[in-house]
C-alpha cells in the first residue's frame, strides 16, 4: 500500500482540491524523488542538514485500547527547522493516534524527511523511503466526520484516493495554509499545540513551480519524542 497525499496541483490545492491519488499519495502518476541535495547555505532560522539515508521501515500495529483514553499524548518533532508539538486527538482518530504513538516510540519517524512541502498549503512526512510511496506494513481507520475542516495547524494522515475515507499508514500532513480545502477523508488526528512558527518555516521550503511539492531545502525530522499527560 502506498501513503502519499494527491496534490493534483499548486493550483488545485489552493482552490481546494481533492487529495488522494491512484498510485502514490502525491501528485500525478509518477514517483517523484524527495530527497534533496543540501543547500549551499541553510535557509533562515534552519540548520544545515544532509538528507538521512532513506529505507524501508515497517512498524507493529498496535491493540485496541493501546493507549490510555484518560491522558493525553503529544508528539514533539525535532527538525532542523525548529521544534513542534502536535497534541493527538483520541477521540477523532483513536486508532491513527495510537499508530502514531506506537511508531514513535519505537523511532520509525527518527532521521526522515518532510520528503514533500508545497507552501501555503501541506507539509508532509512519515516516509522513511522518501518517495511518497513507503508504508508501515499495515493501516488503521479512523472515518472522519462529513463536516470535518482541515485548517491551519490541523494534522491528518495521508491515503490513497482508492482507499476507505480515514485509512492511515505513517505518513501525515501538517495544513500550513489558512483551510486546505480538503474533502473529508483524511483522519483528523491532532492538531499543532506548539511551535507553529517552525511547521510555518518548513512550509516556505517547496517549490511553488512544483505540482508534486518538491522541497527546495533538505528538512530532516530527528526525532519524535512522545509525552503524556
Amino acid at each position: 500500500m502506498r501513503r502519499a497525499l494527491l496534490i493534483v496541483s499548486i493550483c488545485l490545492a489552493a482552490a481546494a482540491g481533492g487529495c488522494g491519488d491512484d498510485d502514490e499519495k502525491t501528485g500525478d502518476s509518477g514517483t517523484t524523488p524527495a530527497t534533496t541535495q543540501a543547500q549551499p547555505q541553510a535557509p533562515e532560522g534552519c540548520r544545515q542538514a544532509e538528507a538521512p539515508p532513506t529505507e524501508e521501515r515497517k512498524g507493529k500495529k498496535p491493540k485496541k485500547g493501546a493507549l490510555d483514553e484518560a491522558k493525553t499524548y503529544r508528539l514533539k518533532f525535532a527538525t532542523n527547522c525548529g521544534e513542534f508539538t502536535i497534541e493527538l486527538d483520541q477521540e477523532a482518530a483513536p486508532n491513527a493516534a495510537a499508530s502514531l504513538v506506537g511508531l514513535a516510540r519505537g523511532k520509525y519517524f527518527d532521521n526522515t524527511l518532510f520528503h514533500r512541502i508545497v507552501p501555503g498549503f501541506v507539509i508532509q512526512g512519515g516516509d522513511p523511503t522518501a518517495t511518497g510511496s513507503g508504508d508501515p506494513g499495515y493501516s488503521t481507520e479512523d472515518k472522519p466526520p462529513s463536516d470535518a475542516r482541515y485548517t491551519k495547524g490541523a494534522v491528518a494522515m495521508a491515503k490513497t484516493e482508492q482507499e476507505p475515507p480515514g485509512t492511515a499508514g505513517s505518513q501525515f500532513f501538517v495544513v500550513v495554509g489558512d483551510d486546505a480545502g480538503l474533502p473529508p477523508d483524511y483522519a483528523l488526528v491532532g492538531k499543532v499545540t506548539g511551535g507553529m512558527e517552525a511547521a510555518d518555516r518548513i512550509g516556505r521550503l517547496g517549490d511553488p513551480n512544483s505540482p508534486q511539492g518538491q522541497p527546495t531545502a533538505t528538512v530532516v525530522i530527528q526525532s519524535v519524542t512522545v509525552e503524556e499527560s
